[in-house]
């Protein structure tokens, strides 16, 4: 049984601002925005933790998207993601700071992260959220996210401990806006290393070769569902996603049928994106995928049926064969020039 906790000690909305090499992750901005609310919610403050190697000028960025005080470990041995190091530096300076909610990605780094700190702090951690608020008069965090298989939304909150923690889906909150005239505070959390802390040694890092631009962070998402019929329809959208400076997304369906890898899934069970232009080929727009594009600024969708539920929040629908329509928007865009960054 857990030691029973005062709660009315910990204040503090916390975010983990995730860096990968010394480049600070989208998702810490989009978590200072809901952090933002939740600390308003509760008359506390917007606290980020930052680990990391030289990185004065990160935790300056981090003050200007609404930070009041940024918690830095600036020691070499953090320059990269590593388990042990980052989870003792992190959980001493909970022990210390006593936060009373702590948000972190649902990145690869977030979902490692985010159970070792809870095992440390004693606490419990709710993963993969999609919606959080202050939901009652004691100050509980109300943390939202998706359960069996996405067909229900669960409602979990953490009410005898602290604290509250959480990893939220990339893409999913709003990033709040950059004010160079905002300042805060830089604590500076004392690193010592003692023999075993860290187990884990970084041999060498390879990088995948792929794609600059991830699903959660693209302008534009080409996106291919069941209609496409085979694995080779992806390579189509490829070729419009390339031309329009974007990348390829995919329903459920696709990805269970092996036509491509499952990173590419877009939805409430795959990644949430929101970007400027979400083109939906073959897709008829199951709600568990609707919940995950539903924030994109312009949807184009494409598809044989014309009842297909996608075109209910489709900005632009094309009823037709998308075998058709894509090569004719190609040969468009060839014909005009177009450059979705003009």
């Amino acid at each position: 049984m857990s030691k029973k906790i005062v709660k009315e000690n910990w204040k503090g909305v916390w975010v983990f601002a995730e860096q990968r090499d010394g480049e600070l992750m989208s998702v810490a901005f989009e978590l200072l925005g809901e952090g933002r609310k939740l600390a308003d919610a509760r008359n506390t403050e917007l606290c980020a933790v930052l680990l990391g190697d030289n990185c004065a000028e990160n935790a300056q960025i981090l003050i200007k998207y609404g930070a009041e005080k940024v918690y830095v470990a600036d020691d070499p041995e953090l320059k990269n993601y590593r388990t042990d190091a980052y989870t003792k530096i992190i959980s001493e300076a909970i022990e210390v700071y006593k936060p009373e909610i702590l948000l972190m990605g649902a990145t690869h780094i977030g979902r490692d992260l985010g159970p070792c700190l809870a095992i440390k702090a004693n606490t419990g951690l709710t993963a993969d959220c999609t919606k959080l608020e202050i939901g009652d008069e004691e100050g509980n965090l109300h943390m939202t996210r998706p359960a069996f298989g996405g067909n229900l939304m669960a409602t979990i909150l953490c009410a005898d401990t602290r604290p509250q923690m959480s990893t939220v889906r990339p893409g999913v909150m709003e990033k709040p806006e950059y004010d160079e005239t905002r300042t805060g505070e830089v604590i500076n959390l004392k690193v010592v290393w003692h023999e075993g802390d860290i187990k884990a040694h970084i041999l060498e890092i390879v990088h995948a070769v792929g794609e600059k631009v991830s699903l959660a962070e693209a302008d534009v998402v080409v996106a291919g569902g069941a209609g496409l019929g085979n694995a080779k329809g992806f390579e189509l959208l490829q070729q419009l996603a390339d031309k329009l400076g974007g990348v390829v997304g995919a329903t459920r369906a696709a990805t269970d049928a092996g036509w491509i890898d499952r990173s590419r899934q877009v939805g409430q069970t795959g990644t949430t994106v929101r970007p400027k232009i979400y083109i939906a080929c073959g897709i008829s727009g199951a709600i568990q995928h609707i919940a995950g594009i539903e924030n994109s600024d312009c949807i184009i969708a494409i598809n044989k049926n014309e009842s297909a539920p996608i075109f209910e929040i489709a900005d632009y629908g094309l009823v037709g064969d998308l075998y058709k329509i894509v090569p004719a928007i190609m040969t468009e865009l060839d014909k005009e020039g177009v450059s979705i960054n003009e």
